[in-house]
């Protein structure tokens, strides 16, 4: 098995175990977008700790990890750092459009059976798909 598809696995068992201890350990539902938008706009101050430490922990726990490997997993990114910067401002934005990101409708929300989550997870799929075929594959920008 190629090491790609081993690392997604690990990864995505990670933010389903994160999204699990989450919801049992306080309630609510792990959006990452929801977390930071939180505490950008004002709204989360009430508990500012928690969410700082939920974000330190999505930093921190690879930095950890590092020295683990024997090697760092390719991700095939661009070095284009516009690229990188316009991809993550469009993120952000349809995030809060969708009132929620991929691991509070697609992990989250789909593990609990929402027909909301489960829609939209189907549209930003659908959409990060057009977009990679249109960027990587008709005009070459990725």
């Amino acid at each position: 098995m190629e090491m790609d598809w081993i690392w997604g696995l690990v990864g995505g068992g990670l933010i389903g175990l994160g999204g699990a201890v989450f919801l049992l350990g306080n309630g609510r539902i792990m959006g990452a977008s929801g977390i930071i938008g939180g505490l950008v706009d004002g709204s989360g101050l009430s508990n500012a700790a928690e969410r700082l430490v939920f974000l330190l922990g999505v930093v921190a726990l690879p930095l950890l990890l590092r020295p683990l490997l024997s090697e760092a997993p390719n991700t095939h990114l661009t070095s284009n750092i516009w690229v990188i910067v316009i991809a993550g401002l469009l993120v952000g934005t349809g995030t809060r459009i969708a009132n929620g990101c991929t691991s509070g409708h697609g992990v989250c929300g789909i593990s609990r059976l929402s027909l909301r989550g489960l829609v939209a997870t189907v549209f930003y799929i659908l959409a990060g798909g057009i977009t990679l075929v249109l960027f990587r594959h008709l005009w070459g920008m990725i």
